[in-house]
């Protein structure tokens, strides 16, 4: 359960950044409540999953899910470039969240 409330904290920290960028800085009172919500949320989901999972694995799978989420939400809400080297980046990113992942269930050495 530990990995599914990570992805669920994760995906609710795009969320918020989502609100975050629609508050234009904290001056939309709607926008700014869901992003305090859901930055909670995020928060609080994070710190369940890390009962189980190591401080490390979980903290870098929730801000990678949160980087590479924010770049999507960004190229399709609000215009920004999707760049080869931009594309190349969240690629790595994604590569890493994958391989914190199998490390997680590797035998320790």
């Amino acid at each position: 359960m530990a990995w599914v409330y990570l992805v669920v904290g994760g995906v609710l920290e795009v969320v918020w950044v989502f609100f975050m960028k629609e508050s234009r800085g904290f001056t939309k009172p709607t926008p700014t409540l869901l992003t305090l919500v859901t930055m909670a949320a995020s928060f609080a989901l994070l710190s369940v999953s890390m009962r189980t999972l190591p401080l490390g694995t979980a903290y870098a799978v929730w801000t990678g899910i949160g980087a590479v989420g924010a770049f999507v939400v960004g190229v399709l809400a609000f215009n920004e470039s999707a760049s080869l080297l931009r594309v190349t980046a969240v690629a790595m990113i994604v590569g890493g969240l994958v391989l914190m992942k199998v490390a997680s269930h590797a035998p320790l050495e």
